[in-house]
């Protein structure tokens, strides 16, 4: 079938995955092609969502936003990267709360469920755990119940998980407006206090030791391993958190561009900036190469011959030169763990 023959989604993630291939575009061009696929698509999804609803319980009494959050609200998603969301509603004058807040949370949950649903096209899973409390929490709130609860309850892990909130489809007016409001939670007037600092230090150790992977040799894990895509974004994100409020340049939901940001502020030096960004700039291709090769996801550097030799391969390497690429992590991966614990923990 012809390029032009395909649906429009895997037309696009073919355009994207072929240029990446064919050394056309780099990591960040990648990660922003497949972040607007995404955003195009739960956009699509939303507006059939409410018409769905509507048919089966009349005019929508409320008005929706869906803001990306994580790597997608970052411009940094990989092939297979969930989208990580979260939704919030406006009730419209005059309409019950709870009659609102029941229609939009029937729109959240079909645009869920068509998501996940199998297909001829690559799986778009819709993954809303970043919300405050988590998945203990309501799928949806209004935006006044959100601020209520930032006010009163917010722990550093959600402050910090706004960093990369995002409006991406819905009413546009609602996501401008929950964004405003998120400024003074995610880039707090006077920075992080020191406890709350101390907590997302905390919370950073003990993410490292619960939730490596069992049988994985750590140095070769690209997500959570030492030197990995986690040290470099948290080191990012404390900085964000502590100076933003003072930095404009640290006002960015993109990992590398808050990263130069900090750079060009003296938060980091220069050696230690293209440290971190090397490191980071190489776990994501071995992540997307791994995925191109594979076929399905995997955070660790292959060890198996065969995958190794295609994914290195991929990224360039020459024939017979695969240890090459693993050296090449250990080593990168090595030294961004050093800047980390200097400027994460120091």
């Amino acid at each position: 079938m012809p390029l032009t023959g395909l649906p429009l989604r895997r037309r696009e993630l073919l355009r994207t995955a072929a240029a990446d291939v064919l050394g056309l575009s780099d990591i960040e061009e990648t990660g922003e092609a497949l972040s607007t696929v995404a955003a195009v698509t739960v956009a699509a999804v939303l507006d059939v969502a409410v018409r769905k609803v509507e048919q089966e319980t009349g005019p929508l009494p409320t008005r929706m936003a869906v803001l990306a959050m994580g790597r997608f609200g970052g411009h940094e998603m990989g092939y297979a990267s969930d989208a990580d969301v979260m939704f919030v509603h406006d009730p419209l004058p005059g309409a019950d709360e709870e009659s609102a807040t029941r229609a939009a949370h029937a729109v959240a949950e079909e645009l869920r469920r068509m998501l996940s649903q199998p297909g001829p096209d690559p799986a778009l899973p819709v993954d809303a755990d970043l919300r405050p409390e988590g998945r203990q929490g309501p799928l949806i709130r209004t935006l006044a119940s959100y601020l209520a609860y930032y006010r009163r309850w917010s722990l550093p892990w959600e402050a910090q998980a706004l960093l990369r909130a995002e409006p991406v489809a819905g009413d546009p007016a609602l996501g401008a407006a929950f964004i405003t409001a998120a400024d003074d939670f995610r880039y707090p007037p006077g920075g992080m206090a020191e406890a709350a600092v101390r907590e997302v230090r905390r919370l950073k150790a003990r993410m490292e030791a619960e939730r490596m992977p069992r049988g994985v040799d750590p140095a070769l894990q690209l997500k959570l391993g030492p030197g990995g895509l986690a040290d470099v974004e948290w080191v990012v994100q404390l900085l964000q958190l502590r100076h933003a409020h003072a930095i404009a340049a640290l006002r960015t939901t993109r990992t590398l561009a808050a990263l130069a940001g900090a750079r060009d502020a003296g938060l980091v030096t220069e050696p230690d900036a293209q440290v971190l960004e090397s490191a980071w700039r190489l776990a994501a291709r071995i992540r997307n190469a791994v995925m191109l090769v594979r076929g399905r996801a995997s955070d660790t550097v292959p060890t198996s011959q065969p995958e190794l030799s295609g994914v290195a391969r991929l990224l360039g390497y020459a024939p017979d030169s695969a240890q090459d690429l693993v050296q090449d992590y250990r080593r990168t991966a090595r030294r961004a763990r050093a800047v980390m614990e200097q400027l994460f923990y120091g």
